[in-house]
């Protein structure tokens, strides 16, 4: 993507929406005066324009998890990826979605009512899974740490089995899935209807991502570090 000074900063917001996170950072508003360009924009902030084009560059770099061969990871190593990409991904976003939301809501819900439900679908997952990635950061994790630091001795668990602490991060895995599937659905596969402004396209552009995010944050747990820390807990086993 090439970016200059001359830009102008809502066509570079609706060509890729992760730069509106550095537009929205520096104060500079994409929306309703995005016809400016980034020179005109970082004069009025006082912003050199070189220093936010490569905040813009950066955050439109993105490198595919997919090619990850994460099943040879250490289990260790993998929670803390989890924790330092994923979780961190999860908490930013729902600070940065949630005030977008609730502003697309007040402005655009009564022609689009589904908005509403939307918006409540999104503050339950944001509570629910706040909550989920602390029970994961102050339990389960740790005792996976454990297990890779004591070689093949036992470890002290506060549960019988892992098995326990797995079954229940599993079904509210899956009731995060449902969740998204039904925003998806709201929001028809997040498509913005015609009379959208750039927040509003934004905002769902914003949830697919999110949605996105959190398909591969679910598979490295339930398909790659549970299945691993299951099989390091019975490995640990008296025979």
């Amino acid at each position: 993507m090439n970016i200059t000074e001359q830009t102008t900063i809502g066509d570079l917001v609706a060509e890729d929406y992760r730069t509106a996170t550095v537009f929205r950072d520096h104060g500079i508003d994409f929306c309703c005066n995005g016809k400016r360009s980034i020179a005109e924009a970082c004069e009025k902030q006082d912003l050199e324009p070189g220093t936010l084009i490569k905040a813009l560059i950066r955050s439109v770099q993105h490198v595919s998890e997919a090619a990850t061969d994460f099943r040879s990871w250490p289990p260790d190593l993998l929670a803390d990826y989890i924790e330092k990409k994923h979780h961190r991904y999860v908490t930013a976003r729902i600070k940065e979605i949630q005030p977008l939301l609730n502003k697309v809501t007040i402005v655009h819900g009564t022609a689009h009512p589904e908005l509403n439900e939307i918006g409540t679908l999104f503050d339950e997952c944001a509570l629910e899974l706040t909550i989920h990635m602390k029970k994961e950061e102050m339990i389960l994790f740790p005792y996976i740490r454990k297990m890779v630091a004591s070689g093949t001795s036992p470890v002290d668990a506060p549960f019988q089995t892992i098995q326990s602490p797995i079954a229940m991060m599993m079904r509210e895995h899956s009731a995060e899935g449902e969740r998204f599937r039904r925003i998806s659905t709201l929001s028809h596969n997040y498509t913005p209807p015609a009379d959208a402004c750039n927040t509003y396209r934004v905002t769902y552009a914003l949830l697919e991502e999110f949605e996105q995010d959190l398909h591969m944050h679910i598979h490295l747990e339930n398909n790659i570090l549970f299945v691993r820390a299951a099989e390091m807990e019975q490995e640990r086993r008296p025979e």
